[in-house]
């Protein structure tokens, strides 16, 4: 036996730009949707919305960016004196390690995103 048809009575009324337009339609397609109500109820109620925390990343980036420094730094000194301190190196690489191992942590995290 069918179940009854649910009555819908209550309303959302929104604008939207031609593109925006667009890309719903584009959406609806790519899921052979053809009723923009229905699709856009569908997504409303079970569609994903995410929110990342990328203060992590930003991180990274931040200390990316002194280890590239402090690089050039170094490469500097050798270019004028002809040689570098191996302790300089030395703590360049273990940072590196560090950056390499935040970065897998990230790439992990974000594989296991739904």
């Amino acid at each position: 036996m069918k179940a009854p048809k649910e009555r819908r009575s209550a309303q959302i009324h929104i604008l939207i730009s031609e593109q925006e337009m667009d890309k719903i339609r584009e959406r609806m397609a790519q899921a052979g949707i053809t009723n923009t109500s229905a699709f856009i109820r569908k997504m409303a109620i079970d569609g994903y919305v995410i929110n990342l925390d990328l203060s992590e990343v930003r991180e990274l980036t931040r200390l990316l960016r002194i280890c590239s420094n402090n690089l050039n730094q170094y490469a500097r000194k050798a270019h004028e004196t002809g040689s570098i301190y191996g302790a300089d190196i030395a703590d360049l690489q273990s940072r590196m390690d560090g950056l390499w191992e935040i970065a897998k942590k990230l790439l992990t995290e974000f594989t296991n995103i739904p």
